[in-house]
């Protein structure tokens, strides 16, 4: 082996001896340039998990260890009652119960819908096609927050067409239940839904229109067609919009506290963990005390980490087809 590696050293600068020191010059570049990837990779990653990280550290850290100039990353009094604690005021088995819920059905309803519209975006010809999607554009483009006064009153007095109103004398107020968010993703307004239909939409131009031809020669209608052999294929591209939506509409606040009210989720739980720690407190001392911010801060990121524990776990499980997914997407797009 010793001798092997001789004889390829010695043909090596053999070689860059007849060309010159092109070789050595080349795989010096070659080694500085995997250094500095490595080092632009490495800090980036340090940016991603370094406040994550943070958050673990003074998760366990006790208030006395908050105030500790000496404590920096690990904990001296390790402790486990702040999650406890986070638990308790979040009621964390209602909300992630809750929040698992309508998570997962918001997100089939909401690919279900957008496949079908992105199919038909990508496939067939029908009356003003670019209109409607320069609406599914703007769809993107223009925040919720802009028409959250009309999604408001069109919901807390909602009606079809005066029917209500006619035989009830009033409209129906939807606020507090989660039948809003089921009609926005059924009529493609929900969140985020003008993104999946164009990623969709993308992914199906870009498979070639022969596999359709072929199944059409063999008998196969358009319905059969796009279940037997358009969706196989889109599964990458369902499988990252799924994931979107799923966890978009976990960690959504705007539309929650909107229509949801008073209903424990872990996004509106997350929001008003501070105000809940100052009202546990006030009610075991008895009296109207000011919560520390550092203490405050600990809870919270206490309780950041309990609702994207989940979103970890889902991610490890469904890796493999996102990155699939993402890869694939780029190559097409």
């Amino acid at each position: 082996m010793t001798k092997a590696k001789a004889k390829e050293q010695k043909s090596f600068w053999e070689k860059n001896r007849l060309s010159g020191g092109y070789l050595l010059k080349k795989k010096l570049m070659n080694i500085g340039v995997s250094i500095c990837r490595f080092i632009l990779l490495f800090g980036m990653c340090f940016l991603i998990l370094q406040p994550i990280l943070n958050k673990i550290s003074v998760s366990f850290m006790t208030e006395e260890d908050l105030y500790n100039p000496i404590v920096v990353s690990i904990p001296e009094h390790f402790t486990t009652a702040n999650y406890l604690l986070a638990a308790e005021l979040m009621n964390y088995s209602k909300a992630l119960f809750n929040s698992f819920v309508v998570s997962l059905t918001i997100a089939i309803l909401q690919i279900s819908v957008c496949t079908l519209v992105g199919y038909g975006f990508a496939r067939f010809e029908f009356p003003f096609k670019k209109f409607w999607f320069a609406c599914v554009i703007l769809v993107i483009l223009i925040p919720p927050q802009t028409i959250s006064s009309s999604l408001f009153l069109h919901f807390r007095f909602f009606d079809v067409f005066g029917i209500f109103k006619l035989i009830r004398g009033e409209a129906i107020n939807l606020r507090g239940s989660v039948l809003p968010y089921y009609l926005m993703s059924t009529g493609c307004m929900g969140l985020k839904n003008g993104l999946y239909i164009f990623l969709i939409r993308q992914f199906f131009r870009n498979i070639p229109v022969d596999m359709e031809e072929a199944a059409y020669v063999d008998g196969c209608g358009t319905l059969k067609t796009f279940v037997r052999i358009m969706l196989p294929e889109a599964k990458p591209i369902l499988t990252s919009c799924f994931l979107f939506s799923f966890v978009w509409q976990w960690t959504d606040g705007f539309y929650s506290k909107m229509f949801l009210g008073t209903t424990t989720l872990v996004s509106t739980s997350l929001a008003r963990l501070v105000d809940s720690l100052g009202a546990y407190i006030q009610r075991i001392t008895g009296t109207l005390t000011t919560v520390s911010v550092a203490y405050s801060n600990c809870i919270l990121a206490t309780g950041t980490l309990m609702i994207i524990a989940p979103l970890i776990i889902l991610y490890l499980f469904a890796q493999r087809a996102f990155v699939e997914s993402i890869s694939s997407s780029g190559i097409k797009m």
